[in-house]
């Protein structure tokens, strides 16, 4: 039983490390995004 628990935790943790990796990028990638689009509205606003 001791074992079953073991293993139950490490993938538990392995999972939650791993989205949490996951989400910091795309939170990463999606704020360069928008920070960009914001950037070239901004651009096209002064230009006219």
């Amino acid at each position: 039983m001791d074992d079953r628990i073991r293993i139950i935790l490490i993938i538990i943790v392995s999972v939650s490390i791993f989205g949490l990796v996951v989400f910091v990028f795309v939170k990463n990638y999606i704020k360069n995004k928008i920070k960009y689009y914001i950037e070239e509205k901004n651009k096209n606003k002064k230009s006219q």
